[in-house]
């Protein structure tokens, strides 16, 4: 973790699904954005249609 904010589901499944299925160490949404180069926004905006396609990693 880089900024030290407490993990959700929703920021691990977020970097399984974009970084590595297989990680065990992860990035909050705002890091895992600022390390792609995008809004936290656009993250969100993947993460939903992910959601809204049965993508278990976002239940």
């Amino acid at each position: 973790m880089k900024c030290g904010k407490e993990l959700t589901q929703l920021d691990r499944g977020a970097y399984r699904k974009f970084v590595n299925r297989g990680s065990t160490s992860f990035l909050c949404k705002s890091c895992l954005a600022e390390k792609f180069g995008i809004k936290e926004c656009v993250l969100d905006e993947k993460i939903e249609h992910f959601r809204k396609q049965g993508c278990t990693l976002f239940i």
